[in-house]
């Protein structure tokens, strides 16, 4: 496991191009999903057998089962640099959005309340605030980033902010905030501080200052939809949960309930014990990989990720300089070629999987495309019509624990390609409802019946 690039489940699969050749597809959109370690599946694998009721059974196998979940959540803890015998909770949720809300509705935020955010964040840590509280805003520069002074600005307004919530990796552009700096700002301040960890957890030891985290495990190799929401017990210790119903409470009668300790409290319904194993088994292996060996290896990549890019005539890198502090991550537009086409052909003609749209961060790409309020007014219009063909966006590539040398080169090559004005070897059809192309003909694979597989990448 200390050798990377590792394998990963599905790696190298065979997929139909439009030339009607098969190619070896290469999956560079880590930072949406990641496939599942090998290790990961095998424990699954092994688990499986012994899938039982968690929590509610004296059987054996649901004895087994809820030590294993049990040791998962105790796993998730020490994945945070916490102590597992502490005050922290590891809360088991389906994902880093559902987390967030959850905190949103836990903190018991009133309209007037304000919440410090900045405008870098993905949706999950924007919208549930949004809709619970009052935001303020950190801004960036037109580079994408923002300096702890721009932090302690906004936490110095009055009134003083509820929390912080602030992003440990941009899923956009793969920018490292000085997560560690900004904490104990905000602490110094009195304010505490939710990280979204989503993008970092795979990448990075996550932030031992932070009062919550919320992680994914499909974006950290463990793709059975299990994330977490940590934090210190006595945020969950009173008033009813996030969720209502079996399993999180002591007592119920028709005009009374009392709700039992957290984290059960916070766990309503029958948990993903699969999922949890998944996570546990996944945190696992990223630490014996070392955290070291990860560092380096993303270096690597995005070194060669972004000067590739920055080299190709036509192509222009969003985001950070080169100097900055950045996960193997790329985000880019092609002079003269709408984004979604640029993705389309990568998929269809060169087998690349990349990301293209907004990354369900709206607000920081207008600004890293120096989008002004006509722009976005004229797109807007359009899309209340319906018609998603004027969204802007970019292009993502985005690296793991998988990716090799040869495998960066592959995707900038093909994008040379394109960027070159060679015209594609298939006409592509734009869906003025999703916004996507699809190449035209009757290519197995992407015939059209076969476009039913497909959905608007760009939404989000």
């Amino acid at each position: 496991m200390s050798t990377l690039p590792v394998a990963l489940v599905g790696d190298n699969l065979a997929v139909p191009c439009v030339d009607g050749a098969e190619r070896p597809y290469l999956s560079l959109d880590a930072a949406a999903s990641t496939s599942a370690l090998p290790a990961v599946a095998d424990r699954v694998a092994e688990f499986l057998p012994w899938y039982s009721s968690v929590h509610r059974g004296a059987g054996y196998k649901s004895q087994l089962a809820t030590a294993a979940y049990e040791e998962a959540r105790s796993q998730a803890i020490h994945f945070a640099g916490r102590d597992p015998g502490g005050d922290d909770v590891a809360i088991i949720c389906r994902n880093t959005t559902e987390a967030i809300n959850h905190l949103a509705y836990r903190l018991r935020l009133e309209p007037g309340d304000v919440v410090a955010t900045t405008v870098v964040e993905h949706h999950a840590n924007l919208l549930p605030w949004a809709r619970a509280a009052t935001c303020r805003y950190v801004e960036c520069g037109t580079d994408g980033t923002f300096g702890v002074d721009d932090v302690c600005a906004v936490l110095d307004r009055s009134p003083r902010p509820r929390l912080l919530a602030v992003t440990g990796a941009s899923n956009v552009t793969g920018w490292l905030p000085p997560v560690d700096e900004i904490v104990d700002a905000a602490h110094q301040r009195g304010v505490p501080v939710l990280v979204d960890a989503a993008q970092l957890a795979a990448h990075r030891p996550l932030p031992t200052g932070a009062d919550f985290l919320a992680w994914s495990g499909h974006k950290m190799y463990a793709p059975f939809g299990a994330g977490v929401l940590l934090g210190p017990r006595q945020a969950f210790a009173e008033g009813d949960p996030f969720l209502a119903g079996g399993g999180a409470v002591d007592l119920v009668d028709l005009g009374e309930v009392v709700w039992t300790d957290p984290p059960e409290r916070e766990e309503a319904g029958s948990p993903n014990v699969m999922g949890a194993v998944a996570l546990a088994a996944a945190a696992q292996c990223l630490e014996l990989i070392g955290w070291e060996a990860i560092g380096e290896h993303d270096a690597h990549l995005s070194r060669r990720l972004r000067a590739g890019l920055a080299g190709i005539g036509g192509v222009r890198l969003l985001g950070p300089s080169a100097d900055a502090a950045v996960l193997p991550v790329a985000t880019f537009v092609v002079e003269g070629v709408p984004h979604a086409l640029v993705a389309a052909r990568l998929s269809a003609e060169f087998a690349v999987g990349v990301r293209h749209g907004c990354f369900c961060a709206h607000p920081y790409l207008i600004r890293l495309l120096g989008l002004g309020p006509d722009d976005v007014a004229h797109y807007r219009a359009a899309v209340l019509r319906g018609d998603r063909r004027l969204v802007p966006g970019a292009v993502r590539a985005s690296a793991g624990l998988s990716a090799s040398p040869a495998d960066i080169d592959r995707l900038l090559a093909a994008v040379a390609v394109i960027a070159s004005g060679e015209p594609p070897p298939v006409e592509y059809l734009q869906d003025p409802h999703t916004g996507d192309w699809w190449p035209r003909g009757e290519t197995p694979g992407w015939a059209g019946l076969d476009r039913s597989l497909g959905s608007s990448c760009a939404r989000g």
